[in-house]
C-alpha cells in the first residue's frame, strides 16, 4: 500500500533552518505530483509549497513562504523535500507532506490522493 512518511521536524530558533523529507513508498513516485502543507493548533490546513512532474522545476508557494522555503524532489530516492530558512514563529504547526496522481501540484488539499502521518515543527522566538 502506498505510505508518505515525513520526518526532519523539530524544535528550532526563530531564524533557524530544517529540512523536512518525505519518503514515498508504494507508488510510482515519479508520475506524482507532490505537496507540503501544515497545520496549526486551531487553524485550518494550509498549502506550503507543490512540486510537479510534468515538467521539471515547476514549483509553487504559498504566499507566506515564498522566498524562505524551498521544495524538491530526488526521484530516485522518492522523496520529497522541504528546505526552510529564516524561520518564524509561526511557521509552527504540523507539517503533512502529501501526493496526487496529477501532473502539477495543487494548493488545494482535496486534490492529493496520498497524505503522510505529519511531523511537528517548533520555531521559538
Amino acid at each position: 500500500q502506498v505510505q508518505l512518511v515525513e520526518s526532519g521536524g523539530g524544535l528550532v530558533q526563530a531564524g533557524g533552518s530544517l529540512r523536512l523529507s518525505c519518503a514515498a513508498s508504494g507508488l510510482t513516485f515519479s508520475t506524482y505530483a507532490m505537496g507540503w502543507f501544515r497545520q496549526a493548533p486551531g487553524k485550518e490546513r494550509e498549502f506550503v509549497a507543490g512540486i510537479s512532474w510534468f515538467t521539471v522545476g515547476s514549483t509553487s508557494y504559498g504566499d507566506s513562504v515564498k522566498g524562505r522555503f524551498t521544495i524538491s524532489r530526488d526521484n530516485a530516492k522518492n522523496t520529497a523535500y522541504l528546505r526552510m530558512n529564516s524561520l518564524k514563529p509561526e511557521d509552527t504547526a504540523v507539517y503533512y507532506c502529501a501526493a496526487a496522481r496529477k501532473p502539477y501540484s495543487s494548493t488545494y488539499g482535496a486534490d492529493y490522493d496520498y497524505w503522510g502521518q505529519g511531523t511537528q515543527v517548533t520555531v521559538s522566538s
